[in-house]
This record gives structure tokens, sequence and C-alpha cells, in this order.
């Protein structure tokens, strides 16, 4: 298995996998805006119309993490802030397929993100996420700290009940 952390540029290359990551992930459970039922042609379409003008227009990086050149993993990296925010980006979707958890991608795509948001000049990178997430931990564990919590912030993807996001925040 060869395991490869890239920026992808060539976006549309990647659309369907991009999709399948995150259809997979929506249907399993993962917080990350999305409602169940939820497809990869739509996941697809989604990447499309919505990340892929911002990524091409400079507002964000995209990485994806390519296991045997399979997407099995992503992050962005919201890089086009106010105008009294230049000095800060901010992690968006860190979705990795259901099926490659626990293998260090996750870390992999977000050290990635870090180091790109170095490489910028940024200074401070914030993120939020369901709070008591199963990638909480990995964000800690990569400096992250917890900036507070927001009680009922978002429905679960199968609808069942509202729950809480936690914010955070690295200074670089």
């Amino acid at each position: 298995m060869t395991l490869e952390i890239v920026k992808i540029t060539e976006m549309h290359r990647y659309a369907s996998g991009l999709g399948r990551v995150l259809a997979d992930s929506v249907t399993d459970g993962a917080a990350i805006s999305f409602m169940q039922p939820f497809t990869a042609q739509e996941g697809a379409r989604w990447f499309e119309t919505s990340v892929f003008p911002d990524v091409a227009a400079g507002g964000r990086v995209l990485f994806g993490a390519l296991k045997d050149g399979e997407v099995v993993g992503t992050v962005q990296l919201l890089i086009a802030m106010p105008p009294n925010q230049p000095h800060r980006a901010e992690i968006a979707k860190m979705i990795v397929h259901p099926g490659s958890r626990r293998q260090g991608i996750g870390r992999r795509l977000m050290l990635a993100a870090l180091e790109e948001a170095r490489a910028r000049k940024k200074t401070l990178v914030t993120l939020d996420t369901r709070t008591g997430d199963r990638a909480e931990p990995l964000y800690a564990s990569v400096g992250f700290e917890v900036a507070g919590v927001i009680p009922d912030f978002a429905f679960d993807p199968d609808g069942s009940a509202l729950h809480p996001t936690t914010y955070m925040y690295m200074k670089l």
C-alpha cells in the first residue's frame, strides 16, 4: 500500500472519489454539514460546485489522501479570510473514509494542511467539530486547543438529535 497526500488541482479527476468519501462518511454518521440519505453523486456535485471554484480562485487549498491512487481522505484549508483576518486560516471538511480510518491518514492530512498554513504565513488556524467526535482527540494531538463549545449547534446526519460543536484553535 502506498499513501500519498496531494494538493488537488486536477479537480475533476478526483470529483467522484471525493464524492464517495463524503457520502460514505455521512452514511457512517459523520457530522460534516450534510444529511442522510446522501449519495456519492451529490457529494461529487458539491465538490464541483462549492469547493472546486474556490480552489481555482485561490480561496482554499484542497488536499487528498490517495491510497494506491484512490481517494480515501480529504481536508481543506480555507485561506481567503476577511480583510481584518489575513493572519488566519480555517480547517474544513477533514474526512477519512470509514474503511480507511485508524491508519494515520487523518494525522497526515492535518499536518499537510498546517504545513501549508505556515508556508502562507498564517499564524492562527481554527476549526470546529462535533463535540466528542472521534476526530477531536486527533485535533488536540496535533496542537489544537479548545476555545469553547456551542450547544445544539447542528443536527446529526440522521436528523435524530442536535449536537454541540467544539471550536478549536492553534497558534502557529
